[in-house]
């Protein structure tokens, strides 16, 4: 990670030093300097949309006025889900798009997140250029300036424009669909899609107000969403973040489906197609060794790379892959987007769940993912792994108590002041002994708060 630019994008408490109006002033003029080194003497354009935050509209006009002071040229899509930017820099040859976003945080927090000429996130190497453009700047932000002359794009219909075009006129109808929006970006884009496809639709967290975006509802928290199945007698309930690129689902029964079942599902169903490029499913780290397992046993094999889902995209185009994404719901079809999409994943979800004519529930019992135990702990700061000695122990013993029956991942968040553990393994109590351990080593080591 950066000094700015985490897993990613900038994250931060709206407010605070390095999320702010007058800092996004000054990545914008970090970035119009780096876009004409890249470009130059070209006509450049750069498109800006957001979610629902409040703090979203003076970020997104400090960001254009940057942008603006070298003669870039602004294109604000209004309030989009995260993978409408990407589409639009692919429809429109945008040299960059920018995402104001925090995606699943809290309201209080906003973001930044870039996207290249082709519509993939920008690599560690281009962030770390645009960081000490970023440091280069000392100019304010005149609060008293008139707002800059822009272009508006709808982003937001020509997003459903593009999701309507991806499958068969009524793929949806007859079935009752439950969706969480978050009262976020997809609050207005993901309702009409479905709805489109022939959908009926049970709406949660459609009423964003500036301050409530995953305010309890969302993605981090599904338990509106499993209520709302089970009470509506609904064949599937979605859930979104704020952003809307990535996806919870839950089954007709109302319970939560895990992450990695629904990447086994997609990525068998691929395979049974002959249609998963390079037989390979792309996942993280994170993802449960069940996967794997599937997977192999369906005649393919499983690449894994560090989290985020940027990673699992550059490793994907790398292999020839086309179906990859993590196992908290980033989910990547390349062949119709760049980066993941809540809404792409969830409609290929449902139409191969008519495809097959199962029940979601019926499906996913056909996989088994190994007992894991996760924890996710706040930090005061984030140490160099390798220099805490109570840790490292601990996962030194673990890894020797499970063998090749188990495995131990410790990692920081990229986006939050969080370290997250995992332990996982084929006995339950153990691994629930082990992440005991590796807890107390974390709290000996760090501040926990």
């Amino acid at each position: 990670m950066g000094k700015y630019f985490g897993t990613d994008g900038i994250r931060g408490v709206y407010g605070d030093c390095f999320m702010n109006n007058n800092f996004a002033f000054r990545v914008g003029l970090a970035l119009s300097r780096y876009l004409c080194n890249l470009y130059s003497g070209k006509k450049i354009k750069v498109a800006i949309g957001q979610d629902t935050r409040a703090s979203g509209a003076g970020l997104v006009e400090a960001l254009a006025r940057g942008l603006h002071k070298n003669g870039v040229a602004v294109y604000k899509l209004g309030v989009v889900p995260t993978p409408a930017v990407a589409l639009s820099v692919v429809e429109h040859n945008f040299n960059l798009g920018i995402a104001v976003t925090a995606s699943h945080n809290p309201a209080a927090d906003n973001g930044i997140k870039l996207f290249g000429e082709l519509g993939f996130k920008l690599s560690e190497s281009q962030e770390s250029e645009i960081e000490t453009l970023i440091d280069s700047e000392n100019e304010e932000l005149d609060k008293q300036q008139l707002p800059i002359d822009s272009f508006s794009i709808d982003g937001a219909n020509e997003y459903i424009s593009y999701m309507e075009s991806l499958f068969d006129e009524d793929c949806l109808e007859g079935l009752k669909i439950v969706l969480d929006l978050a009262n976020g970006a997809t609050f207005e884009t993901t309702p009409a899609v479905f709805e489109k496809y022939g959908a009926k639709t049970i709406l949660i967290g459609d009423r964003p107000n500036g301050t409530n975006i995953n305010d309890k509802v969302g993605s981090e928290y599904p338990l509106k969403l499993c209520e709302a199945v089970r009470s509506n007698h609904a064949d599937i309930g979605i859930a979104h973040d704020g952003d809307g690129d990535r996806l919870v689902v839950c089954n007709e029964s109302g319970e939560i489906v895990d992450g990695d079942v629904l990447l086994a599902i997609l990525g068998v169903n691929a395979l049974q197609k002959n249609a998963l490029k390079s037989t390979t499913l792309v996942v993280t780290e994170q993802s449960n060794l069940g996967l794997d397992e599937a997977i192999i046993l369906a005649g393919g094999s499983v690449v894994r790379t560090e989290v985020g889902d940027r990673n699992v995209v550059t490793r994907m185009r790398e292999i020839g892959a086309n179906i990859g994404g993590e196992s908290s719901g980033h989910i990547i079809f390349l062949n119709a987007a760049t980066t993941g999409d809540g809404l792409l994943a969830a409609l290929h979800l449902i139409n191969l769940l008519r495809d097959v004519d199962y029940k979601l529930s019926k499906l996913q019992a056909k996989y088994r993912l190994l007992p894991q135990v996760t924890r996710s702990l706040h930090i005061a700061q984030k140490l160099p792994l390798g220099d805490l000695r109570q840790v490292q122990q601990a996962i030194s013993k673990i890894e020797t108590e499970l063998g090749i029956n188990g495995r131990v991942l410790i990692r920081y968040s990229g986006t939050e002041s969080k370290i997250r553990l995992l332990v996982e393994g084929k006995d339950s109590g153990r691994i629930a002994n082990a992440i005991a351990k590796l807890e107390k080593s974390v709290r000996e080591d760090l501040d926990v708060v």
